[in-house]
């Protein structure tokens, strides 16, 4: 396996998961001394990955293309992948992205479901399995391969880097909109809406938080969803509006200049704490063993459910409902309406973040 050369990762998920192959494919480039790195991700995490750094090619699913003309586009998938990697490793248990990964390569890693019924031909096609464990976080259970390939490796969430003119592009902008000192992210958005905190609920919190001696750069994407949020944002002093305003990239460069992150258990989370921020994280059904921050400061993320709970950089925030945390689309499944965020008092928010504050030295100026 020294001689590999062409390396595979398959991640058919959400942002989320894409971001958190980041250290998987660092160990890999490091260990196989620079290898061609490719990766196969769904066409709605493609800016995520396209920021990756150490991919060299992107192959891209679409469930449009799907619907549309399923045959033809697993064809020409097929074809780009069929036995031209060394190396192929899936993160995720779907027949249809272990089909790819045994297809890919003659050696091939995939998680697999721990129902046999499920994953018999799975054990069976691939190389190397692992099961994926729910009760792991996902930086954990996307390492697992690393064992397999007895690859050395201390567990941690790295950062992607930016490149000066970017920063130094965001710099001026602040400067511009009148942010002269040191500021926070207020992240309102999510890719579903079931894991929103409520609009009133929201406009009681920014109102809170307006009062605090800081400016609060609220942000998030073109899309429907944020778009939807900037509308209904209220106009508040030491509030500022970039909802839409900055690329994936921008936010990146922006999230480094900030203070810290008070927001939506998304993305946007993910890559603060990767850049080692103080996080302020509001969850709803979403399970923390798996999907909370990723502290490198104490090398940790959550393993219970609490209403409120802090780790070295990172407070999360939870209902005290005894359904929590449930692992849903919302109530019904279905991308619903989720009770428990409608719970959580912004009041008790505010004055964790603002205890906080009370210890920060909020005097010194950014450099712009």
């Amino acid at each position: 396996m020294k001689k590999v050369k062409k390396i595979l990762i398959i991640v058919q998920r959400s942002n989320g998961d894409v971001f958190m192959s980041l250290k998987l494919i660092k160990e890999l480039y490091d260990f196989y001394l620079s290898p061609q790195i490719d990766l196969l991700v769904n066409d709605d995490t493609f800016e995520v990955a396209k920021l990756l750094p150490y991919v060299n090619n992107i192959h891209l699913f679409s469930y449009q293309k799907k619907q549309e003309k399923r045959f033809l586009q697993e064809k020409t998938i097929i074809k780009k992948i069929f036995k031209k990697y060394d190396l192929s490793i899936n993160l995720t248990a779907s027949d249809r992205s272990v089909i790819y990964s045994i297809l890919a390569s003659n050696n091939s890693i995939s998680a697999i479901e721990k129902d046999n019924k499920k994953s018999w031909w799975k054990k069976k096609f691939l190389t190397h399995f692992y099961f994926f464990d729910f009760q792991s976080h996902i930086l954990s259970n996307n390492l697992k391969p690393l064992e397999l390939l007895k690859i050395n490796y201390k567990i941690s969430l790295p950062s992607i880097s930016i490149e000066d003119q970017v920063i130094q592009n965001i710099k001026n902008k602040l400067f511009t909109l009148g942010i002269k000192k040191n500021f926070v992210i207020f992240h309102p958005s999510a890719q579903y809406k079931y894991k929103i905190y409520p609009q009133h609920l929201r406009d009681i919190l920014l109102g809170l938080l307006s009062k605090l001696d800081t400016q609060i750069v609220v942000t998030g994407s073109k899309n429907l969803i944020d778009t939807q949020i900037k509308n209904q944002l209220p106009v508040l002093a030491n509030v500022f509006d970039l909802i839409g305003e900055t690329s994936l990239e921008e936010y990146l460069a922006l999230s480094h200049l900030s203070l810290a992150y008070i927001g939506m258990d998304t993305l946007n989370m993910h890559l603060a704490a990767s850049q080692n921020k103080r996080i302020f994280a509001i969850y709803g059904p979403t399970r923390l063993t798996m999907w909370s921050p990723w502290s490198n400061h104490s090398m940790k993320s959550a393993t219970y459910d609490s209403p409120s709970q802090t780790y070295s950089n990172i407070t999360i925030f939870q209902s005290n409902m005894p359904c929590v945390a449930c692992g849903k689309a919302g109530c019904d499944d279905k991308h619903g309406r989720s009770e428990c965020l409608y719970d959580i008092d912004p009041s008790f928010i505010f004055n964790e973040i603002s205890e906080w504050f009370k210890f920060k030295d909020l005097e010194v100026e950014m450099k712009i």
